[in-house]
């Protein structure tokens, strides 16, 4: 039969108190791990969004080269300045 030796009650209380901080880390890694789900979720809303702008400002450009040819607009006046 297998020899039974009782833990002190420190050694049992800081056995204990490493065990419970164990559990809240490994919930408050699952809570960062949600959060950053969500946050690349986002992110990757963004991109799209910001992919679908640059195309949608690809096609008015083209269109405004077309009508005016090569040039600048100042966008605080509305002017456009050609191209040399």
């Amino acid at each position: 039969m297998s020899e039974v030796i009782k833990l002190s009650e420190e050694t049992l209380s800081q056995l204990k108190s490493y065990q419970q901080s164990s559990n809240e880390l490994v919930f408050a890694l699952g809570q960062v791990d949600f959060q950053k789900a969500i946050i690349e979720g986002q992110r990757s809303e963004v991109l799209t969004q910001l992919a679908d702008l640059q195309e949608e400002q690809d096609k008015v450009g083209k269109k405004l080269q077309k009508e005016y040819g090569e040039g600048n607009i100042n966008l605080e006046t509305g002017e456009f300045t050609k191209s040399k």
